[in-house]
């Protein structure tokens, strides 16, 4: 009897004193899980299902942070996998992108605001949809809100004007579609304020310009229009990005510690200020695609942290002054579609490593062949933005006597070329006339200064490469076998034997090998030639042919990403300096011909490296030449599924290169699914300690990886929509190297000055 009594007197002991436990522990769990629940159970949170313990204590992933002080939750940050697919959203749920209808967000937000302590609240991508309830400024302790990538709409609730200690206001990407608010000066302490990506209306709202505390202003991609203030009180702003909207005054007062001003596709007006010369920390200035006239002031391509400057198509007019002197760092510079006359200085005239110059569709007086003529640049034409609609230019040839009309082009769509392409005599081989497409291509090139229609014998490529010897062979890839080879004249070459399963016309393959001859830039392989096996006749047709490029010598990018190699491997400004070449080679690709060369096989074993580690880009083109034998292929076998439509995203290759140079080349081979699992890893510190390549941690500055993280996210986007142009990325890539350059400098500084 007496045992039994201790064994009720425990039992009764343990009941009682398990309430006040599981309370403890759970005191803000609870609300963890209900809103677990609410979000409907998203795979970033499959951890909680099966934990049982506090879940302040639970560790942080790549998807899910929370911390807390004294059981109490400071800070939530759970990004999920749901995105917008365009602009399908009506305000009703939507199946696998939003969360469900039987979803509330008042709900939602009412147990959020249970969370009284937080100072941080990060929802991202979670399919959240409605308007913005009121009550969300009850988190009056919140210093940082980003609920950007989901389905709001409607207002901005006025009562986030009470939430005085935010610091960080993030709404990208949702549909919001009232008006700016016109309170955001009740903020007093907001640095960052970020709504790009919505469809916010109405004008640009005077409040702004009152808030001192203000480092980053960003409305991307929204409907607003009316003037732009005063903005020259805002002493401590860096960042201005009012892209793609409707504003429609004149350029305001800037303050001089800007570091960023995006304002292209608008319709400002007027003359560029003199005062944005005074801009001395200045790095990028995009003014393009708006109505401003004038001579843009000199003070600007001077500027002594500038790097990126964009006035394309404006009104533009005037002569840039012969004696221009250009900043030490200016590396991207684009004038053109404007009015312009009379020369370029020499700082402008001619495209580097260093410097890309654009400068097509003006009046002035080099390349002609790309320049409208004077009268269209005279003054009784100023003032009158040119058409957006298709101005059309008719490419003619004149061959054995007939006249040949090629293609319409839109003038206001072309692109310049780099400048080694230009003042050479236009002259096409006569068997471009095939493929009428191709004749404005090559017209469009102008031809390079190099010989064109180069054709090799089979006995130069049988004596270059030692009758095919085994001893120089190369390797065998997608688009046939690799010799290394050497000419005549002794240079060394490489030669791709590409054989096809049937015999085809050489006539159809031609003027492809062509036009692929003359794409000359610096980042790519250049094709010298080619060579078919009965020396060009057509009798019977051929199933092979052999392409000659320039030999690069020093191996692939993969290679020098490997830790196999460690001696080769690189640090992270030399991969950004890499990444840059072939982004400029793919932007040439993609813009630098009309109507441009996509599907270009983008992998780092596809990039080479000459003996001054310049990057060139190897196996572009190759779908013009796939497309030729898919057209010979469709007309014999239309009932064969072979003729692919589908085309490879150049952007989305691109992302995995960037991937690859982040994290190595370990992960080749696991699979697309494995990489874009691994990306998330970059969502946290311990993630890309997890990750990231060791010697991009040890050589990279957090900012200059950050950026390249975000532009990897975009371009490996599922949704084709979502990715950025290359003329994008390219920007990108060069502000991450541009930063990664002053914190290197900034790095040595601080080691000169710590030596005795």
């Amino acid at each position: 009897m007496g045992l039994f009594f201790w064994f009720i007197l425990l039992l009764l002991s343990e009941v009682i004193f398990l309430p006040c436990s599981y309370q403890q522990q759970t005191s803000q769990t609870r609300v963890l899980l209900q809103l677990r629940r609410q979000l409907e159970n998203p795979n970033s949170l499959q951890a909680w299902e099966n934990y049982y313990g506090n879940l302040c204590n639970i560790p942080t992933s790549v998807h899910v942070s929370i911390l807390c002080q004294n059981t109490s939750v400071t800070e939530l940050k759970i990004m999920g996998d749901k995105v917008s697919n365009g602009d399908e959203f009506n305000g009703f749920a939507i199946p696998n992108q939003t969360l469900s209808e039987a979803f509330s967000i008042e709900s939602f937000v009412t147990t959020l605001t249970k969370l009284s302590s937080l100072r941080v609240l990060r929802l991202v991508s979670l399919g959240i949809w409605g308007p913005l309830p009121d009550k969300i400024h009850r988190l009056s302790s919140l210093e940082l809100l980003d609920l950007s990538s989901n389905f709001m709409y409607g207002s901005v609730p006025p009562k986030i004007s009470t939430m005085v200690k935010l610091s960080t206001l993030t709404l990208d990407e949702n549909y919001f579609n009232g008006t700016v608010p016109d309170w955001l000066d009740s903020l007093s302490n907001l640095t960052i304020l970020s709504l790009k990506n919505n469809l916010f209306h109405g004008e640009f709202p005077d409040s702004v310009s009152r808030v001192k505390t203000l480092t980053d202003i960003s409305m991307a991609d929204n409907n607003i229009s009316g003037k732009l203030p005063d903005l020259s009180g805002l002493t401590s702003l860096r960042v201005l990005d009012l892209r793609e909207n409707q504003l429609d005054s004149e350029l305001p007062l800037l303050p001089n510690q800007l570091i960023t001003v995006l304002l292209s596709n608008n319709s400002f007006s007027g003359h560029i200020p003199s005062n944005f010369g005074d801009l001395t920390q200045l790095q990028h200035l995009d003014l393009s695609s708006n109505n401003l006239a004038g001579t843009p002031p000199s003070a600007l391509f001077s500027l002594p942290k500038i790097s990126y400057l964009n006035l394309a198509s404006n009104m533009l007019s005037g002569s840039i002054p012969n004696k221009l002197s250009c900043g030490a760092k200016l590396g991207f510079v684009d004038i053109s579609s404007n009015r312009l006359v009379g020369g370029i200085p020499p700082c402008l005239a001619s495209n580097s490593d260093k410097r890309f110059v654009k400068y097509n569709a003006n009046c002035l007086s080099i390349d002609s062949n790309h320049q409208h003529h004077g009268p269209y640049c005279m003054e009784d034409n100023k003032g009158k933005k040119p058409s957006k609609g298709i101005v059309i230019t008719v490419v003619v040839a004149s061959i054995s006597g007939t006249i040949l009309f090629a293609v319409l082009i839109p003038l206001e769509q072309q692109h310049t070329l780099p400048k080694q392409q230009e003042n050479s005599p236009s002259v096409f081989c006569s068997d471009l006339v095939t493929n009428a497409r191709l004749i404005s291509q090559a017209a469009k090139l102008g031809t390079q200064g190099a010989p064109v229609c180069k054709i090799f014998s089979y006995e130069e490529l049988r004596e270059a490469t030692n009758n095919f010897n085994k001893s120089i062979f190369l390797g065998e890839g997608f688009t046939g076998k690799l010799y290394k080879g050497k000419l005549e004249n002794g240079t060394y070459v490489t030669v791709r034997s590409l054989a096809f399963s049937k015999k085809y016309s050489i006539q159809n393959l031609k003027g492809r090998l062509d036009f692929l001859s003359k794409l000359h830039h610096p980042n790519l392989v250049a094709l010298l030639g080619y060579c078919t096996e009965n020396g060009g006749q057509d009798y019977n047709g051929v199933n092979k042919v052999f392409l000659v490029y320039e030999y690069v010598p020093n191996g692939n990018y993969r290679t020098y990403l490997s830790e196999t190699c460690p001696e080769k491997v690189l640090k992270w400004s030399e991969r950004l300096a890499i990444l840059i070449g072939i982004a400029k080679a793919v932007h040439f690709l993609h813009t630098g011909v009309i109507p441009g060369c996509f599907n270009n096989r983008l992998k780092t074993n596809n990039i080479l490296l000459d003996e001054h580690r310049i990057a060139k880009l190897s196996d572009y083109g190759i779908s013009i030449i796939r497309e030729a034998i898919e057209k010979v292929e469709a007309k014999g076998e239309r009932t064969k599924s072979s003729h692919k439509k589908t085309v490879e995203d150049d952007v989305y290759n691109f992302g995995f290169i960037l991937l690859e140079s982040l994290v190595g080349p370990i992960v080749s081979g696991k699979g697309e699914t494995f990489l874009l699992n691994e990306m998330a890893s970059f969502g946290s510190q311990d993630g890309r300690k997890r990750i990231v390549d060791p010697i991009v941690l040890t050589t990279s500055s957090q900012e200059s990886l950050s950026i390249v993280v975000s532009i990897t996210r975009k371009c490996i986007s599922h949704e084709v929509s979502s990715r950025p142009s290359f003329e994008d990325v390219l920007w990108n890539l060069q502000y991450a190297a541009q930063v990664q350059a002053t914190a290197d400098a900034d790095d040595q500084k601080s080691d000169s000055a710590s030596q005795p």
